[in-house]
């Protein structure tokens, strides 16, 4: 069991946000996002920036201290601050255009970005609905998204599948194909599943599928190719790794079927 942060009483929250500025001055913290962030500590969502937990060209993940918010259950907080840079605008714009949730697109990245992080609010909750293992969405603020922190005990980040070795790797495979069934059916496709967005979570390895940002709905004109793109990604994975073979188009035509296993 993680330890739990003192919920005595909480200092100043303007003087604490200074203090965070002033420890992470440039880079993704810079004065818009730092108004962004404002909200998550005045929402109670948030206490504390911790420490980073991954950095990369879409976004940086850090781990935050829960604040008094009822709404988080944990001592930590999973916070994803999208990038204006660093990340192909056209690549962003192909998972955006054609999805029926958002019309009118404006052609400003700072637009882009943040549909791309309410997007990814939304594709959360609804795998979450379809009873999909990902993270729980709290809340999103311009370029910054809120989520459960998935980690081990004394506090560590779930590693990625890519950097784990399974013991029973036919069975988290199962698992996760269960859970592209389950986001299929509720009318949603990842879209860029594999190894590198998959956590595997404490000692029994639950696979926790996370960054699910550039998700589509089935009504996508190319739901059907980033369907079997994933599905193409986790068989190779884990016949590549693991000797695990897999029949995709046995796979595919199982998302069909009325009823999961």
């Amino acid at each position: 069991m993680a330890r739990k942060w003192s919920k005595r009483k909480r200092p100043d929250r303007d003087k604490h946000m200074i203090m965070e500025v002033s420890q992470r001055k440039g880079g993704i913290f810079n004065e818009r996002t730092m108004r962004f962030l404002s909200k998550f500590y005045n929402k109670g969502i948030v206490e504390r920036v911790a420490f980073i937990i991954s950095t990369g060209k879409e976004a940086d993940v850090y781990a935050a201290e829960s604040g008094s918010s009822e709404a988080v259950k944990s001592d930590l907080v999973a916070l994803k601050f999208f990038r204006g840079e660093g990340i192909s605008f056209n690549k962003m714009r192909e998972y955006i255009e054609g999805d029926p949730r958002f019309g009118n697109l404006r052609s400003s990245r700072t637009s882009i970005v943040e549909i791309w992080c309410r997007k990814e609010f939304g594709n959360l909750v609804l795998a979450g609905e379809a009873g999909a293992s990902v993270p729980k969405p709290y809340m999103f603020n311009g370029n910054i998204l809120a989520m459960e922190f998935i980690g081990d005990e004394n506090d560590a980040p779930s590693k990625r599948m890519k950097d784990v070795v399974l013991d029973d790797p036919k069975k988290v495979l199962k698992s996760i194909i269960d859970q592209i069934k389950r986001m299929y059916r509720a009318g949603l496709v990842h879209a860029d599943l594999s190894e590198f967005n998959i956590l595997i979570q404490g000692e029994k390895q639950k696979p926790v599928i996370i960054d699910i940002g550039q998700g589509v709905v089935i009504r996508h004109p190319r739901a059907k190719e980033f369907l079997e793109r994933d599905v193409h990604n986790i068989a190779r994975y884990f016949s590549q790794k693991y000797g695990i073979e897999s029949n995709e188009k046995d796979i595919l035509d199982g998302l069909t079927r009325p009823s999961l296993s």
